[in-house]
């Protein structure tokens, strides 16, 4: 069966803020034209005159501004070792708070090597290296390509010189269960056969016949682990010839001894751990190796450790208690990848945007469910395929940069939704109102079309801007709550000095329709593109946040646009007239005026409301 993704965090923020946006056009329209035409309007005009007004409410550069800051984000993601396979992985690398990665790679230098063998009798068993290159999934050409622990047998054998002998041939194979967590073959000498199982020890151990030698090497088990060693048991038996074998075959096989590995720990990780946690992303280790493996390389490493639990123990608790579990525990151990899969699960449901960071076949499912799933150039083709984020180098550093340039490019989103809703809104509902009491309509349709467009193309640079560095330090998530009541606090402050504005010109002026409309279209358009610099930014004043290069230039050059068109060959085709000296000042005042004051509420809002 097909593999459906969930929709991620950012993509169910978007859905909302269009279902919001689509209520708020429609009520507004529809009551707009039933008004218009009940006063008398004519009913074509009135159409036209709502129809404008839902295209001025509609934040329809939001694709293109995405779209951008995406690309824009994807360039510079490059630079830092991190390919964006799918833009929209960007915003979710930002949004992130949970970042669930296995322990190889990450908090080692994931190049397992093989430290020794031992034997039921605790003495050195070199013979055991060969039973595990005998039973390996490894390719072996001129390269070695498979699962780390598989490669180390090979390097191990090669370097030792502990390959089978020619006479021995493989005649089955069951590859390496991740459930089981274990794999056997059959191989066949001298016309005699033999079952090799090789797997986690307390797998193979529950196989091996009754035998007094087997609870010491339980306990060597434990030792082994809590020293960080991984172990790997191997065990034997003679069977005899069939057309097929089975995993019932492994019962009562013999227990040979054990093969211990190493995966060095990192060096400076502890740094770039800080640095995760610094941003409010919390570090979950997941992996399929022993609980005290992983404590080990935890301590070593800098893990701070909120708590450890298996696998198996987790899925015996309670639906409520997994929960708590899922959010409370640093370490999940000796996880399949259905468990590994039920983890971020568990954490997404809690409503955490989760990462997952894997590079093997088991990690497929999870790299899929996760809001983001990361993988690195070195893993398997299907991992990296599975990942929309491909990391050329594996390290939490990496990731970090990652991460600070996803909340980079969504603040930015957020900076032109919420210019765009309440400044739209504010404008739109001037010119509803307005038309209400005016003998003429207070700006004609080409002219709303016209004041959107010079809006539009002013906010086109935002992607470019610079973020403030309080607004990239812990992650943000969309908040329709936040935006509605944004919209309905900054958008009438804006039809505030809209009607200030109506009321300059019709009684210190004495306009017309002409004169009217051209005043309206200059005040709207300078007022709704300037306060971008107030909304930019959280920093009060303003002026200590310093804005793009690109955002300042297409934002004055607009704003000029709008103020030198009526005094151009294209007025009279437009329905504009030239303005009055005096208007010029009038128009400085309330520009002024309500800049400082979107400022000053601006700093009250985000007190009550937090972004």
């Amino acid at each position: 069966a097909s593999f459906v993704k969930p929709e991620t965090e950012f993509q169910k923020g978007l859905r909302r803020f269009g279902n919001l946006i689509i209520k708020v056009i429609l009520w507004l329209t529809i009551g707009i034209f039933a008004i218009n035409f009940f006063l008398g309007h004519a009913m074509i005009e009135s159409l036209l005159f709502a129809l404008a007004i839902a295209v001025g409410l509609t934040p329809e550069l939001l694709p293109i501004i995405v779209t951008i800051s995406l690309s824009h984000g994807a360039g510079k993601l490059a630079k830092k070792h991190v390919i964006c396979k799918q833009l929209i992985a960007i915003e979710n690398l930002g949004n992130m708070d949970v970042l669930c990665t296995d322990k190889t790679g990450t908090l080692t230098e994931g190049r397992i090597v093989v430290t020794g063998t031992i034997g039921p009798d605790g003495k050195p068993k070199p013979e055991l290296v060969t039973a595990g290159v005998l039973c390996n999934s490894a390719i072996h050409h001129h390269k070695i390509l498979g699962n780390a622990i598989d490669v180390a047998l090979w390097e191990e054998a090669d370097a030792k010189h502990l390959r089978p002998e020619y006479s021995t041939k493989k005649v089955f194979e069951e590859p390496f269960d991740y459930e089981r967590r274990a794999m056997f073959c059959v191989t066949e000498q001298n016309g005699k056969r033999t079952l090799i199982v090789k797997g986690s020890p307390d797998v193979v151990l529950t196989q091996c016949s009754h035998d007094a030698r087997l609870e010491h090497a339980r306990k060597k088990v434990l030792e082994l682990n809590a020293s960080g060693l991984r172990v790997v048991a191997i065990a034997t038996k003679r069977i005899g010839p069939k057309p097929d074998y089975a995993w019932d075959d492994m019962k009562g096989v013999e227990f040979e001894g054990f093969i211990t590995f190493l995966d060095i720990p990192k060096k400076n990780v502890a740094g770039s751990i800080r640095k995760m946690e610094r941003l409010g992303v919390s570090l979950k280790i997941v992996t399929g190796d022993s609980d005290l493996v992983t404590k080990h390389i935890c301590e070593e490493v800098g893990v701070p450790l909120g708590g450890i639990i298996l696998g198996e123990d987790l899925m015996r608790l309670s639906p409520e208690e997994q929960t708590k579990a899922a959010q409370e525990c640093t370490v999940f151990a000796r996880v399949t990848p259905s468990q590994k899969l039920h983890v971020i699960q568990l954490l997404r449901d809690a409503g955490h945007t989760v990462g997952y960071m894997g590079d093997g076949i088991n990690d497929i499912p999870a790299l899929r469910s996760a809001d983001v799933g990361i993988s690195v150039n070195t893993a398997v083709d299907v991992a990296k395929d599975a990942a929309p984020i491909v990391l050329l180098r594996k390290g939490l550093d990496v990731i970090s940069e990652g991460i600070v340039e996803g909340r980079r490019t969504f603040s930015n989103t957020i900076k032109y939704i919420l210019m765009g809703t309440s400044s739209n809104f504010g404008n739109m509902f001037s010119a509803a109102g307005a038309s209400f009491f005016l003998p003429f309509l207070p700006m004609s349709p080409s002219q709303i079309l016209l004041n959107n467009s010079l809006y539009d193309i002013s906010q086109v640079s935002i992607p470019t801007d610079n973020v403030d560095l309080e607004s990239l330090r812990r992650p943000r998530h969309w908040d329709i709550r936040f935006i509605k009541y944004y919209m309905l606090f900054f958008g009438p402050i804006s039809s505030l000095y809209d009607f200030l504005t109506f009321g300059t010109l019709l009684w210190l002026f004495d306009a017309k329709a002409p004169l009217f409309q051209t005043g309206w279209f200059v005040e709207s358009l300078a007022t709704q593109v300037l306060v971008v610099f107030i909304i930019r930014t959280s920093r009060i004043p303003f002026y200590k946040s310093k804005p793009s290069k690109w955002l300042t230039i297409t934002c004055l050059s607009m704003v000029a646009i709008g103020v030198l068109l009526p005094f151009t060959p294209l007025a009279a085709g437009l329905g504009f007239v030239a303005l009055p000296p005096l208007y010029f000042l009038c128009l400085a005042a309330l520009v002024g005026t309500y800049l400082l004051l979107v400022m000053w509420l601006r700093g009250r809002f985000l007190r009550k409301f937090s972004v």
